[in-house]
């Protein structure tokens, strides 16, 4: 009986042991989304003409209220625009600008445009340090199509770059995780 209690003790003793390791002795460095609350795209035309500028700002983030949306004009077909994007996270004051964090991790964030109704293509002009897109800076060419629809912009965390498509712009393949995705009303006219 004394024996068994003795191999009792010693189990119990390994087990408390075995479990309390330290296993933490490199742990991953964690690598946070970034706080956006508002998104402006400002799209210039190459040959002169009306700037339209895209907002959405979102200041409680997660919390009840929707995001205030606001498109400044209608895009002029068969018209090349030059486009940038603005992010920043309002919640700090003053507003911290989100871009160079982009910039500083280019190889971890890419920018998806989808257009509705053929209304226009895009096309990426900035690129990380492997010639991979990011879309900060783009150009959006409107088509002879009259019309509307919708634009949808997303910021992808960590997606697969070297996925089919995903260089071109094809969202599909991506994966990672969403950042900000914004979907603004818009018309050619």
């Amino acid at each position: 009986m004394k024996t068994l209690k003795n191999l009792s003790i010693l189990f119990m003793s390994a087990l408390v042991f075995t479990a309390c390791s330290n296993d933490d002795d490199n742990p991953e460095p964690v690598n946070e989304e970034e706080v956006i609350t508002t998104l402006t795209a400002t799209l210039i035309p190459v040959t002169g003409g009306t700037t339209v500028t895209l907002q959405t700002r979102d200041l409680d983030g997660d919390g009840p209220n929707d995001p205030v949306v606001s498109v400044s004009g209608a895009l002029a077909s068969n018209t090349t625009y030059n486009g940038t994007l603005e992010l920043l996270n309002e919640t700090e004051s003053p507003a911290e600008p989100i871009n160079a964090e982009i910039e500083a991790e280019d190889d971890e964030h890419q920018f998806f445009y989808q257009i509705t109704n053929s209304l226009a293509t895009f096309e990426y002009t900035d690129f990380d340090g492997d010639s991979n897109p990011i879309g900060l800076e783009f150009t959006v060419t409107t088509s002879a199509n009259l019309g509307t629809g919708t634009l949808t912009i997303t910021l992808r965390h960590e997606p697969s770059k070297s996925d089919t498509g995903v260089s071109d712009g094809d969202i599909t393949n991506a994966g990672g995780e969403t950042d900000i995705q914004a979907v603004f009303s818009i018309s050619v006219e």
